[in-house]
């Protein structure tokens, strides 16, 4: 029995306290059990937009992106879109000077269309089909990052001037992350491996193309990683192979992107990555291994999409039915695994917070589930809530701005979740609710 279990004012008390790393810096729970993000109360965003619904804190990515910049003066910083895209975020972004990582057709025209600058977009990918490099060139991509050998001529008799490209190489560094999250390492199927030779024979096949103009080295190696010891090691052997080919071929290659992937805690007992010791310690690391090599220190860039995202998300869901099972208590909500697939793609854990009316009763392990035909649909397991928790109840889990839009899909023919954004008390809609009317248009029946 806990001291909040004998003092129930003290349970109502503690219930106003937010987890702390989870939530968006504008978060505010009240005693009555009320919660509040960017000054809106999120029961009447609820009623207002219906559930689902993803709250984006304005407040929070601004702040984020101008933390990144002040931790790394002088390196691009370059959002990662796949974490989440719309017009007003592509705007946002814009506003915040940033550059932008896309990685298909589809994210540019997106990012154009809301006149977001091509020279500032860096595309990615390990497969671009030729609409994509098409899209890419009529929006005046800055730079394209190659991925394969196979790109390169493609890629040369497209362009209609001279493109530059960087180089996907494979560092060989393990991320220490989900497997299904590492890209660094070798045997997975992004970059041009530095240790077989790919990645010098694709310099030599760049170069000897008079379309294309190489210039640096792109990596990535995973998402959710917090070792900063191990973007070191990445970078000193991304440097190591631009003294490469600086023997080799007598140029020095000015840029240098170590990609993103920073990790972000989404529980209690997690951590995010140290963002002011990355700064502090990965541009270092670099500038000592190129005065080593006798190399000038290339530009850097870095890429952060969940890192400047997935912490301003909350979103809301309400309960439908509670189950008491033989050794679990299911608690099943309005949306699911079309919403969130990330628990059922890789056991990501997620915190849960009742709302909405005040905690009178103590808090018990109960299994969040789904509204989908998949025992997989889970959305949090050993979730602390209520032991009163009931039908029509308001739920809001955090930290779930990033790679839950973009991975969502329509499952079980059910429309996709609205988005708005939060600020100053004003809720403004960035993407609208998908309507079954939305869904027909597809069908060519």
């Amino acid at each position: 029995m806990t001291l909040a279990d004998l003092i129930p004012s003290l349970r109502t008390s503690l219930s106003s306290r937010l987890a702390p790393g989870l939530w968006p810096e504008t978060a505010r729970a009240t005693c009555d059990g009320q919660l509040l993000v960017g000054g809106v109360d999120l029961a009447q965003l609820a009623a207002q937009f219906g559930t689902p619904v993803l709250a984006i804190d304005a407040t929070d990515v601004r702040s984020r992106c101008r933390a990144y910049r002040e931790s790394l003066p002088g390196v691009e910083i370059a959002y990662a879109a796949k974490a989440f895209l719309c017009r007003a975020m592509a705007r946002l972004v814009d506003q915040e000077g940033l550059a932008m990582d896309v990685c298909s057709g589809g994210e540019v025209a997106v990012a154009a269309a809301a006149g977001f600058p091509g020279a500032r977009m860096v595309m990615h990918g390990n497969v671009k089909t030729t609409e994509d490099l098409k899209t890419a060139m009529a929006t005046g991509v800055g730079r394209i990052v190659i991925d394969s050998l196979e790109e390169i001529a493609p890629l040369a008799a497209l362009v209609p001037t001279r493109q530059q490209v960087l180089l996907r190489v494979v560092p060989g560094v393990d991320a220490g992350t989900h497997a299904g999250l590492t890209t660094g390492t070798e045997d997975q199927k992004f970059g041009l491996s530095i240790a077989t030779g790919a990645a010098a024979e694709a310099v030599r096949g760049v170069l000897a193309r008079p379309e294309l103009e190489l210039v640096g080295l792109h990596c990535h190696l995973g998402s959710q990683v917090r070792s900063i010891s191990r973007y070191v090691e990445a970078s000193e052997r991304m440097v190591a192979f631009l003294a490469e080919i600086a023997r080799e071929h007598g140029i020095e290659l000015p840029q240098l992107d170590i990609g993103g992937g920073h990790g972000v805690a989404y529980a209690p007992e997690e951590e995010s990555m140290d963002l002011a010791a990355f700064g502090r310690t990965v541009p270092a690391a670099i500038a000592e291994a190129c005065q080593w090599h006798g190399l000038r220190m290339p530009r850097l860039t870095v890429e952060p999409g969940r890192a400047l995202i997935a912490r301003a998300g909350v979103t809301v869901y309400r309960v439908a039915a509670v189950k008491h099972g033989v050794r679990r208590t299911f608690v099943a909500v309005d949306g699911g695994m079309s919403d969130n697939p990330r628990p059922a793609l890789y056991g990501a854990r997620y915190h849960v917070r009742r709302f909405g009316r005040p905690e009178r009763v103590p808090s018990r392990p109960v299994t969040v589930v789904g509204r989908h035909c998949e025992s997989s649909d889970v959305l949090a397991e050993e979730a602390m809530l209520p032991e009163d928790i009931a039908a029509g109840d308001l739920l809001a889990v955090p930290c779930s701005g990033a790679y839950h839009s973009s991975l969502s899909s329509t499952y079980n023919q059910i429309g996709r979740p609205p988005v708005v954004a939060v600020a100053s008390g004003a809720a403004v809609p960035m993407l609208r609710r998908e309507t079954l009317e939305d869904l027909m248009l597809r069908d060519a029946g």
